[in-house]
């Protein structure tokens, strides 16, 4: 009898322990989240629960690509995720090294809010730094449209071939490297394009198709932003295996299935839809992403709200770049 009093009093712990555990809890945190970080620039994170129970992740911090979150962990209610920075060390005599250093991201959850604090080293290793800053769930993925039975409005010519009306700078203290020029918008940066700017429409889109045609030098790179948040690359791909930056991407998200991609100094043409968060890239009349769906912003985004209309936005920090014939047709239903 005492024998199984003392079970029916560890099985009753277990489950009381199993009911005070926080893993429930933990999945308030899965899923994608559209960030405002520190400085106010645009991120991204998504946090998933591996089928072997562990928890892992990706996040796109401002720039760049999106990458894998170096560890997820929990401390109760709070969300830990890492990831790494490299610090180049050039010690005068001595061989140069690159040290690693964790910044660190916590977060708790409220429904589909995120509040977050990213923790940073200071690259001289004396103490961190520290900022506050915020996140919204992403809302769920619309199911993929049917694209045959999208109907589209009149067309509206972006660039008029003459002047820049129409077109404002993202971001007026950069340097502006973009002019009209014998019907071409072009942009020709000095220094390989550092500290220039981007180049946008003054109205916003919200799905539509967008035509056009582009050229660029050797290695050229530059870029076509959807609603001001999505970039289709547009890089001197000539040759190479398709991947998620080469031409025709949707820049560290979606890989072309091919490379029709035309030798750098010729025109080449682009037609692009978006419709409900999906995506379709026909790239020199071959279609090489098929209504896929865009599972967030990529680097460079104007902001994280992935609701909102938004301008075309040419990237103008990469070197020379040349646009014709833009045509943008917007989604009427």
């Amino acid at each position: 009898m005492k024998t199984m009093t003392s079970t029916l009093i560890r099985l009753a712990v277990c489950a009381s322990l199993a009911t005070a555990m926080p893993a429930i809890a933990n999945d308030d945190f899965l899923g994608r989240w559209a960030l405002t970080i520190p400085g106010g620039n645009a991120g991204w994170m998504e946090i998933n629960r591996h089928d072997g129970g562990w928890y892992e992740g990706s996040i796109m911090w401002g720039g760049g690509s999106v990458v894998p979150l170096a560890s997820v962990y929990f401390d109760g209610d709070t969300l830990h995720a890492t990831r790494i920075r490299e610090v180049r060390r050039e010690p005068e005599g001595e061989p140069a090294r690159t040290q690693l250093f964790t910044q660190t991201i916590t977060a708790t959850v409220d429904g589909d809010a995120l509040s977050l604090q990213h923790i940073s080293p200071r690259n001289d290793g004396t103490g961190v730094n520290r900022a506050d800053f915020t996140g919204e769930r992403v809302p769920p993925m619309p199911p993929r449209p049917d694209l045959s039975e999208i109907e589209f409005g009149e067309p509206v010519e972006l660039f008029n071939g003459r002047d820049l009306t129409g077109w404002e700078p993202t971001n007026p203290n950069a340097r502006n490297g973009w002019q009209a020029r014998d019907g071409e918008l072009v942009n020709l940066p000095e220094e390989g394009g550092r500290g220039y700017g981007n180049l946008r429409t003054t109205d916003e889109f919200e799905d539509f198709n967008i035509t056009l045609e582009t050229k660029l030098a050797p290695r050229g790179n530059s870029g076509v932003y959807l609603r001001g948040i999505y970039e289709i690359q547009v890089l001197d791909s000539y040759g190479d295996e398709p991947s998620v930056q080469s031409n025709g991407s949707l820049y560290s998200r979606i890989a072309p299935t091919s490379n029709p991609s035309k030798p750098p100094g010729e025109w080449q043409t682009m037609d692009i839809t978006l419709v409900d968060r999906h995506v379709t890239v026909i790239l020199n009349g071959e279609t090489i992403i098929d209504n896929q769906p865009v599972e967030g912003i990529t680097g460079g985004a104007l902001w994280s709200d992935e609701t909102r209309p938004g301008p075309i936005f040419l990237q103008g920090d990469h070197g020379p770049a040349y646009f014709r014939n833009m045509v943008l047709r917007p989604v009427v239903r």
